[in-house]
């Protein structure tokens, strides 16, 4: 799905990429650094945020306590998973700590980006934390739910606790209702690359001049 925007930057083009967990964002985004652009992945943010020795991890440590931890001292993210994704409550108080850490570092690497740079952000919850307006253009991912549970599967996930962060995130109309762009993938790598490309050939390059 393709419509108009007229938020478009006269130099530096910001792309607000997202999609629920399983949708392929990572792929898109992957095919979009092949194409030149400057990708900030927030799910990498957020990994880093919370490496042992950080503040982040002294501060969700400080709100869930040491059983989030692993052994040697890392944190345990299957234990944290296991907390949060149960409870509303406990959720937006990991958000509380994350989310603002992982903003600050994302603006710190887009300031590093050139200045004619096309510059995605890949953001799991770009719907669910109000960022929509933040950028040129919001590109969604998505796919059937059932493809989803299946990749997440495949990567380890039980169907349960997969329906559970599913649930936990914005539904495909909200994230609909944001975007600039949707690309439908519930079908095979090279059927998104050709959506990626018109993506890039009808909305990109117009907009860089």
């Amino acid at each position: 799905m393709f419509r108009a925007s007229c938020r478009y930057s006269a130099h530096m083009l910001r792309i607000g990429l997202t999609g629920g967990i399983g949708s392929g964002k990572s792929t898109v985004s992957a095919l979009l650094a092949a194409r030149g652009a400057v990708v900030i992945d927030a799910d990498r943010i957020a990994r880093e945020v919370v490496e042992p020795g950080t503040p982040g991890l002294a501060a969700v440590v400080e709100a869930f306590g040491n059983g989030v931890l692993a052994a040697d001292g890392s944190l345990d993210r299957p234990a944290l998973a296991a907390v949060v994704f149960s409870d509303p409550a406990a959720r937006a108080r990991l958000d509380a700590i994350v989310h603002p850490l992982v903003r600050d570092r994302a603006v710190e690497l887009a300031a590093g980006a050139p200045a004619d740079a096309v510059l995605v952000n890949d953001v799991p919850l770009l719907v669910e934390t109000g960022q929509a307006g933040s950028y040129d253009l919001v590109l969604v991912v998505e796919a059937g739910l059932d493809i989803r549970l299946a990749r997440l599967g495949e990567r380890g996930l039980p169907e349960a606790d997969a329906r559970a962060r599913i649930a936990a995130q914005a539904t495909d109309e909200q994230r609909r209702a944001a975007a600039d762009v949707v690309l439908d993938n519930s079908g095979t790598r090279e059927q998104l690359a050709e959506q990626v490309e018109r993506f890039w050939v009808e909305r990109v390059e117009p907009a860089r001049g």
